[in-house]
């Protein structure tokens, strides 16, 4: 079991964690160091079993979240409900603590429906805090902290712009997309389809979904053994105020992955494969199709010959837009992805309805991580600052961690653990009352001491 120093016990406290995926078990266990009694609730109680295995002051059952009663009861016995579940289930949780009068936390973004049970919370006098994993978390504590001493020295942030990518270290990443899959590819996949958002020179952008690997262009970092791809993430705009930056020009939060990985997607999108629309030929069946005559059905090409499949690509995606040698050579390597993926081989689809559902359990199939692998969290802010002697900086603050093939991936432990403080510190009556989320330097410098106590910081540097 690892060990994250620094835990303090805190005395006769009870939490209820909710969820089975792989950020419960750091959470878990830096609760169970610090005294915590968790009782561990999964939807079925072999997974909650699982995650309770060699860690004390822990208990599985079986629970239920839309069985309001049921999880009314399990509520009512705690001092702390912790929502690890799907971001859409946060709302019943919320509202069984409102009722039972307990504190709640989250590791996901306050969303519309949340925002709406403000003045219940309130009214309740309970403590709601989201936003405390990585990104949205550390990226916010990060983010705060430099900003916060810029204006209190009277200068600007003319610029900010936040990238962080979840990815196989280098050495694991030898595949077409240079991408595996830890959670699921469905969720990866569909946010490559989101709208994206920002403020750019003053002006406010729009890239549509079906355009966002267009936009990709390379992250220069002073990193040099990284070849990064860089590509904005949703709505950017609101950050402008969240973050007290009226000033700044620029406002970009994104998401980084490995050259060539948007070339491929892009393709795939244009073949048609992240459609979420039933087909019949994908129904499961005792003998499923050959993968290239799914990919000719989703194609509509005239056979399932690689040459028919390819001659049907050509007529949906433009390949790199450059000279023809290029265009050629990107071709090809773009084809040998897909023939990598197998959508050009006898091998049988693992039917699920829909094109996208299909190729899921294809891609998790064949870029899961082998045990001796490990994971990589690269998160940098970049900001353009002006002092108040009209001098110009570039200040950069990064957070580079590896995960244990032996114990916690990075992502796992970069969500997981920043949750668990904020657990201990809603435990100790740290944070105010309300709906919260890590945007004041009263929140974050805290959380940010207690995590920089067990190894996790970040790195600022002025760059130029």
């Amino acid at each position: 079991m690892q060990k994250f120093f620094g835990a303090k016990p805190t005395a006769a406290k009870k939490a209820l964690l909710l969820g089975a995926g792989f950020v419960v078990k750091p959470t878990l266990t830096l609760l169970s160091e610090a005294g915590v009694e968790v009782t561990v609730a999964c939807r079925t109680l072999e997974s909650a079993k699982q995650i309770c295995e060699a860690v004390g002051n822990a208990n599985p059952i079986s629970l239920d979240v839309q069985d309001e009663a049921a999880l009314d009861a399990e509520v009512e016995k705690v001092d702390v409900a912790i929502s690890l579940i799907p971001y859409t289930y946060h709302p019943l949780v919320i509202k069984s603590a409102i009722r039972k009068k307990v504190h709640v936390v989250t590791t996901s973004y306050i969303s519309p429906a949340i925002a709406e049970l403000e003045k219940e919370i309130q009214d309740a006098g309970i403590t709601v805090m989201n936003e405390i994993g990585l990104d949205p978390g550390i990226d916010h504590l990060g983010a705060i902290k430099i900003i916060d001493e810029v204006h209190k020295a009277s200068g600007k942030i003319l610029s900010f712009k936040s990238f962080c990518g979840g990815l196989p270290a280098p050495e694991a990443s030898a595949n077409p997309l240079g991408y595996k899959f830890s959670w699921s590819a469905r969720g990866m996949l569909l946010a490559l389809g989101n709208n994206a958002r920002f403020y750019q020179d003053g002006k406010i952008k729009e890239v549509p979904g079906p355009e966002l690997m267009s936009v990709a262009q390379p992250y220069e970092t002073e990193h040099r053994g990284y070849a990064f791809v860089a590509y904005p993430n949703r709505d950017s705009t609101p950050f402008r105020e969240k973050y007290q930056i009226p000033e700044a020009q620029t406002i970009i939060r994104g998401t980084l992955r490995y050259a060539g990985f948007p070339q491929v997607i892009r393709c795939i999108v244009d073949m048609g494969f992240l459609s979420q629309d039933t087909q019949d030929f994908l129904q499961r069946s005792s003998t499923p199709l050959p993968w290239k005559e799914a990919t000719a059905k989703i194609l509509n090409a005239t056979s399932s010959s690689e040459q028919d499949l390819i001659q049907a690509i050509d007529s949906k995606h433009s390949f790199a837009d450059t000279d023809k040698k290029d265009r050629t050579a990107e071709k090809k390597r773009i084809i040998a992805g897909l023939r990598w993926i197998g959508l050009f081989s006898d091998d049988p689809i693992t039917p699920r309805s829909t094109p996208l559902d299909t190729l899921c359990a294809t891609l998790e199939k064949k870029m899961a991580y082998e045990d001796d692998e490990r994971d990589l969290v690269f998160l940098q802010h970049r900001f353009e600052i002006e002092h108040q002697d009209g001098k110009r900086e570039t200040r950069t603050s990064t957070l580079v961690d590896y995960g244990d093939p032996k114990g916690y991936s990075a992502m796992a432990k970069l969500v997981g653990i920043p949750c668990g403080v904020a657990v201990l510190q809603v435990l100790d009556g740290k944070l105010s009352k309300g709906l919260l989320a890590p945007y004041t330097p009263e929140i974050c410098d805290p959380l940010r001491a207690e995590l920089e106590k067990r190894g996790i910081t970040m790195k600022e540097e002025t760059v130029a």
